[in-house]
């Protein structure tokens, strides 16, 4: 697992160096960075679903997830958590829970993340999860100058998620086909286009909520 293991300390580097340049920075650069980063994961969601097949599978997983996602209520959940560890380890940031969550989803909900953790996890090379890191040190670095620590925080259910894709790759490596990671990048990019909304504060959407499809997507593209 040395990708997944480079990939979180890349994230925390550049989250650091971005929370060193975030004190320095005024309130109105502040505001254009959230808008650029609204915009950039619209853009990124987009990407991802351009070339979206099976429809009514992924409408059909979509719709189920959201449902289970609001029955366990788990937006309410996560917020609950990331208050309490923002609380318990006394950090001032009032954004870390969004910060948290916005950093994970463009971590994790991509075609590279789940091709790079099945190549490492089958004997592969790490080259995709090398390059991942190096595209999501960057990225750390803009995301936390705006939103915080959370960010930082984000490394750990990066690990955890990209890791455990590696360790199911190497005992059930057949199960991701080309049409189940395909269903999970368009189940991600319309979560990610959803992230973007609520980034530029266009409407609240529970996005959180919305992850259970991603469960749903594979299930139903490997059945049918």
């Amino acid at each position: 697992m040395i990708g997944t293991i480079v990939n979180a300390g890349a994230v925390i580097a550049g989250g650091i160096v971005g929370m060193l340049l975030n004190k320095s920075m005024p309130e109105r650069i502040k505001t254009i960075y959230f808008q650029a980063i609204g915009l950039f994961t619209i853009a990124i969601g987009i990407s991802m679903v351009y070339n979206m097949q099976h429809i009514l599978i992924i409408v059909s997983s979509l719709a189920i997830g959201s449902l289970l996602g609001e029955w366990m209520n788990l937006e309410t959940g996560v917020e609950r958590l990331s208050e309490k560890l923002r609380k318990r380890f006394r950090i001032g940031s009032e954004r870390f829970s969004e910060g948290l969550i916005t950093a994970f989803l463009l971590y994790c909900i991509g075609s590279l993340t789940i091709l790079g953790a099945i190549q490492e996890g089958t004997g592969g090379s790490s080259d995709l999860l090398f390059t991942k890191s190096l595209m999501d040190g960057f990225s750390s670095i803009i995301l936390s100058s705006a939103f915080g620590i959370g960010v930082i925080a984000s490394a750990i259910p990066l690990f955890l998620f990209q890791g455990g894709i590696t360790l199911l790759a190497m005992y059930a490596g057949h199960f991701f086909t080309p049409e189940i990671i395909l269903g999970l990048t368009n189940i991600g990019g319309i979560l990610l286009i959803g992230l973007g909304i609520n980034i530029l504060e266009i409407k609240k959407l529970r996005i959180i909520n919305m992850l259970p499809a991603l469960i749903i997507v594979a299930l139903l593209l490997w059945l049918f």
